[in-house]
């Protein structure tokens, strides 16, 4: 089970590039490489799962703490390039109304 993380910063916008599963074993990697960005104030986020084609439960959990951090501190918060699976599961938990998943990935950090 491997998970690569990649991070790009600029100023207050972070990209968060995940590829592999994000299960019980992978989470708390994820969570440590991406959780200090959520305590910037007005920090904008956006995390890329379009190569990730695995997560449960733990994953989902990471993702609510995160962005729950990260508009405490008045940041944005977005989740992009979601297969299908994931959208649905996302949608069962009823995060989707919550947190900004949206399928489609732009323009990034230059």
């Amino acid at each position: 089970m491997n998970i690569i993380i990649d991070v790009k910063e600029k100023e207050l916008d972070v990209e968060v590039k995940v590829s592999g599963e994000i299960d019980a074993y992978t989470a708390p990697k994820l969570r440590e490489r991406i959780y200090s960005f959520s305590e910037k104030k007005g920090i904008k986020m956006i995390i890329d799962l379009s190569d990730v084609n695995y997560m449960d439960s733990t994953g989902l959990g990471v993702f609510v703490g995160i962005f729950k951090n990260v508009r405490a501190n008045n940041g944005e918060f977005k989740l992009v390039g979601l297969s299908s699976r994931l959208i649905r599961l996302f949608e069962i938990t009823g995060l989707a109304d919550i947190i900004d998943i949206n399928s489609k990935i732009e323009g990034g950090i230059q």
